[in-house]
This record gives C-alpha cells, structure tokens and sequence, in this order.
C-alpha cells in the first residue's frame, strides 16, 4: 500500500463520522456489545489501543460486528502491525511515525494514522505522502489554537487530533478546516463498560455522533 492509498483510506474511515472512540478495553467479553452500542449509536470507526492484554482479542471480536471499522491504536514496533493486522485491524493509529513503523504498515497494506505534535513532523510526513495525520497529544500540544495554526501554512494536512478532547471542546476542534474527525474516550466511559450499561453508551455515541463543524 503506497502512502498515497494510506491517506485516501484513513480519510475515508475518518469520514464515517465525527468522533472515532479510543477505547481502552480490557475484557474481551465486553467487546462486541461495545461494538455495536457504538456503530448503534453512529460511530463505526473504532480505534482499540494496544494498551491491555486481552486488546488483540478484543480487535478479533470487534471486527466481527455488521458496520463496524475497526483499527489498533497504540501502535508502535513492527510486530504491533503484523499483531494487529491479523487480529483483523483494518487501520493503525500511532502516538508518533518512525520509519519503521510507517514500513511495516505499507508491508503490511494497513492504512496508518500516524501522530504528529509539530510542524515539523507533519511535514516529514507529507513529505512521505500521507496528508492525514493524528495530532497527538492534541490538548497537551496546545489544542485548537495549535493546530488552527499549523493548517495555516500547512492547510494540505487534514488532523483528527486525539488526547484531551472532550465534549467540552470538541467542537473548538471540529470547527477548524483542517479537522476530519476527533478521537475522543468519553462516549466509552469504564464505569459503563464494567457495568455493561450498553444502552447509556449507545446514547453518549449518538451526542458524539451529532457534533459536525
């Protein structure tokens, strides 16, 4: 997969909807009904980040659901991309890019979302030829004025910043012309999950749903 058909994919799945949930997911039966409280509620692009052990598990299960799009977050050696490719990721998402990583992903035809805090390494990147990035970590990088002020000079990169965003601010990002989509946590809160209340999360992902710029 060249970099090219990489950006055009990862453009596409984050076009499905605004928000695309960072789920952090720790038992792997709660991973399909999760799934489809999400897609339920309009968001089918879900990234599930390589943070607990049961996560490739949890990607086999979620890439099982009608209308989900479902990717790996947390990615970050080569072997997260073989793992996570044939656990049935159909996208990659990472904090950073190194050259590494960026060829196991055309290796293995996984359409990356490659972080970037900087302008710099947004440029090296386009400068590879991807033009969607993730900006990460978006609040901490100096949120929406940040990047409202990287798409100035650079408004060829389209971002779907992640870490911090909430329903607080969401909209400060989605507003900006160089924003696809935003990665967000909150519309799958743990207590929730824990609980198995599907229904409440169905709910926050139909609020997240609704947000457009």
């Amino acid at each position: 997969m060249t970099p090219q058909e990489a950006s055009a994919r990862a453009r596409e799945i984050c076009s499905l909807a605004p928000i695309v949930p960072v789920l952090v997911v720790k038992d792997t039966a709660h991973a399909r009904p999760l799934a489809e409280a999400l897609v339920a509620g309009g968001l089918p692009a879900l990234e599930v980040t390589l943070r607990t052990p049961a996560a490739l598990d949890v990607i086999a299960e979620m890439a099982q659901v009608p209308g989900g799009v479902v990717g790996a977050g947390t990615l970050v050696t080569p072997q997260d991309v073989k793992n996570a490719k044939a656990a049935g990721a159909t996208f990659g998402v990472s904090p950073g890019a190194t050259d590494a990583l960026i060829a196991a992903c055309e290796a293995e035809d996984l359409p990356l979302l490659a972080g970037a805090a900087t302008a710099s390494e947004a440029m090296r990147l386009l400068e590879r030829g991807y033009d969607v990035l993730k900006f990460f970590p978006a609040e901490a990088s100096g949120g929406a004025p940040a990047l409202k002020a990287i798409g100035a000079p650079l408004p060829q990169i389209s971002f779907c910043p992640t870490g911090g965003v909430s329903p607080e601010n969401a909209m400060d990002y989605l507003s900006l012309p160089n924003v696809i989509c935003a990665g967000g946590s909150w519309v799958a809160p743990s207590d929730l999950v824990v609980s198995g209340d599907w229904a409440g999360i169905q709910a926050l992902a139909k609020d997240a749903a609704a947000l457009r710029g």
